[in-house]
């Protein structure tokens, strides 16, 4: 009948209907009942529901000083592109993006001056020996990744990141059940109860960090966090003195994407952990407010460590604050022949034995 209005069913989503027995509405479809205060309170909070507010306010970041910018150099690798700058004091002679030569030094012209630095912790010792211990044990590792030459190719990069700070207001709402079970000795019996589960609140958001260059896989960045910003000092060029530093080609803008499902995702998962007692649960929708929206660029320390076999490029990757160090092995394959031969064999001795002994 026109004017009237449709309530949605919360489980599955058909239009619910009053059933005058039960004196509640009751989907046609699941079957799910709803109390009539508990679905005006549910209509309320859809309606009082508003879009996604997740954009950001420009970053007023400082530019280099012609002091600063006339002792620092820039070296280009012709096979991936890395760019990467450093003092006029420290010479590069390999890329620590892919391994290959770099072959172009220019004078650094500047993009955008980093807010802040966290300057290295952990010496290239450490970083050495932190790469020896992720490969001991390995026997079926290629003997290439061991090898000390290669070892000694670890290089120190300050990897720019931009970090997003704001203030989160957010809701989320989940639908969630909890089951009954009972028998009377002819019939098991199973109950399920729907639920629509409701979380509010407010978070701030410091330094959420998005690194700032294609060529330092994401989540490779991602699996050597957390870096602890409360070391971070304003950036000066001495601390770029016998390292490295990556240039951002990654604009704010376009890292906002990732700064927002970062945020996103851990409000839902904030959310999500105050809800207990259910068999069941899933989230259904949510909306996310920012507001005091800033951002900032600044330069993490990261130990790095490429090695090519098979024309595959394995990188290493170890944050020289906290000494983190990820990084995918392969597997030699003659190795592995060798070692299930050998298996094999010490599994037919070992059977031979037992009949032997038996016999």
């Amino acid at each position: 009948m026109a004017g009237v209005k449709e309530y949605k069913c919360p489980s599955c989503g058909g239009v619910l209907e009053f059933d005058s027995t039960l004196q509640k509405m009751k989907c046609p479809y699941c079957g799910t009942e709803v109390e009539v205060e508990a679905l005006e309170a549910y209509d309320a909070h859809l309606n009082d529901e508003t879009p996604d507010d997740m954009t950001w306010d420009n970053v007023q970041g400082s530019s280099w000083g012609e002091e600063e910018t006339a002792g620092l150099r820039t070296y280009i690798c012709e096979s991936c592109g890395g760019e990467i700058m450093t003092d006029e004091s420290t010479a590069a002679s390999s890329c620590p993006f892919c391994g290959n030569p770099v072959v172009m030094m220019n004078q650094f012209s500047g993009q955008l001056k980093p807010d802040y630095v966290i300057p290295f912790k952990l010496d290239k010792e450490a970083a050495k020996e932190a790469y020896r211990k992720h490969l001991k044990g390995k026997i079926l590792l290629p003997k290439s990744f061991h090898d000390e030459n290669h070892i000694d190719e670890i290089k120190g990069v300050y990897v720019p990141f931009w970090l997003f700070g704001a203030h989160a207001d957010a809701s989320f709402r989940y639908n969630g059940t909890k089951k009954a079970v009972w028998d009377d000795g002819d019939y098991i019996y199973t109950r399920t109860s729907y639920y629509s589960i409701f979380r509010k609140g407010e978070l701030r958001f410091e330094h959420v960090p998005v690194d700032g260059s294609t060529k330092m896989a994401d989540d490779l960045m991602e699996s050597i966090e957390p870096f602890d910003f409360s070391e971070a000092v304003d950036f000066r060029t001495a601390y770029l003195s016998g390292y490295f530093a990556d240039r951002y080609d990654i604009s704010k803008d376009d890292s906002i994407n990732r700064a927002n499902a970062r945020i996103r995702q851990s409000i839902s998962d904030t959310f999500r952990s105050t809800v207990n007692g259910y068999q069941t649960l899933e989230e259904q929708d949510g909306n996310v407010r920012l507001t005091d929206r800033s951002a900032s660029y600044a330069l993490y320390p990261v130990w790095l460590l490429n090695i090519t076999w098979h024309d595959k490029n394995f990188t290493f990757a170890m944050n020289a604050q906290t000494g983190r160090l990820v990084g995918d092995l392969p597997t030699d394959n003659k190795k592995m022949i060798l070692f299930m031969v050998g298996l094999s064999l010490i599994f037919m001795a070992i059977i031979f034995l037992f009949f032997y002994l038996r016999a």
